[in-house]
């Protein structure tokens, strides 16, 4: 596969126990194709090596080595997964000669493929062009089943990501290509922004997400003080959709907690009011894919933005693992 590369042995490091005390120890280290069909619990690493998104989007560009940095600060973690659940790393979908519109292509037909083998998705980035194409992989295995399941899109960011992509894609326009792909078909575009600066997005993008129906809270309002109005706001939107796709930008995240991403900015959001929405999304029990965007080493400040994108990832695997 010409925009596949299999995952690396040697981004697994860190204390050896031979007990499975750290993830290292845990994970297996399985190209896509020979990865078989899941009988236990499983999760599965996919990375995203694409920064072109950015690139066209006037962004900082490093982000493609964004999932080797957070795969090697989670395999350091520890261990809480049960001895039920396997985690395997399944390598990176690349970015060859700037053709990011393959490389989203081939993310599609990757999660497919996941969700298809009973494994729980987590994709690791990369620039944030990678919704396109991890929702079009969620949507093709559900369109398989002919149910009319629904999706909805809950990103924690600090932009709506719905630029028009009137010339040519890039990371600010995949929500946008959604939407009007939802149009299309006639079905709803479900799509829920926490985080939202005022900062960040210009009249134009506002405008848009109200053209949209987008749901949104701002970033003065996603605080931990008012918890209880946005778990609420949260539980009404799960209650209207059929499957959940959690995206989370780590540039949402203040430059305190996380310098190394694509967009950096000191106004932003605190991990610990991610973590609390994250147990109000696992527990709706709709989550069915989840992903990381915007991981740039090339601007991370001792290995800071990848311990939190690591920490994250930990979270997810043994809260929906049960372990």
């Amino acid at each position: 596969m010409k925009h596949y590369a299999p995952p690396k042995k040697e981004l697994w490091t860190g204390r050896v126990s031979n007990k499975w005390l750290y993830l290292h120890e845990k994970a297996h280290c399985t190209p896509l194709e020979e990865l078989p069909e899941a009988q236990k619990k499983s999760i599965a690493l996919l990375g995203y090596a694409c920064d072109e998104g950015v690139r066209r989007n006037q962004g900082r560009i490093g982000a493609a080595e964004g999932p080797d940095s957070i795969k090697n600060s989670f395999g350091k973690m520890p261990n809480h997964l049960g001895s039920n659940v396997l985690l395997h790393d399944v390598g990176s979908v690349v970015c060859s000669d700037g053709d990011m519109e393959s490389a989203q292509n081939q993310l599609t037909e990757a999660v497919t493929t996941l969700l298809e083998k009973k494994q729980f998705p987590i994709v690791l980035g990369g620039g944030h062009d990678m919704a396109y194409g991890h929702y079009n992989g969620i949507k093709k295995y559900l369109d398989a089943k002919k149910e009319g399941q629904t999706i909805g899109i809950i990103n924690f960011d600090a932009h709506f990501d719905l630029r028009k992509n009137t010339e040519q894609s890039n990371s600010g326009t995949p929500f946008y290509q959604i939407a009007k792909d939802c149009e299309k078909k006639g079905i709803d575009f479900n799509y829920l922004c926490l985080g939202i600066r005022k900062d960040a997005n210009d009249r134009s993008l506002f405008q848009t997400a109200r053209d949209l129906d987008v749901i949104y809270v701002m970033n003065d309002t996603f605080q931990i003080p008012l918890l209880e109005e946005i778990t609420t706001w949260i539980n009404a939107f799960a209650k209207n959709v059929d499957h959940i796709y959690v995206t989370i930008d780590l540039d949402g995240f203040s430059s305190a907690y996380a310098p190394g991403v694509s967009a950096p900015s000191p106004m932003g959001f605190s991990p610990y009011m991610v973590l609390e929405c994250l147990k109000t999304i696992i527990g709706s029990g709709k989550l069915i894919s989840l992903d990381i965007a915007e991981m740039n080493p090339k601007y991370d400040i001792d290995g800071q933005t990848a311990k939190l994108a690591a920490s994250l990832v930990h979270h997810v695997a043994h809260a929906v693992s049960g372990s």
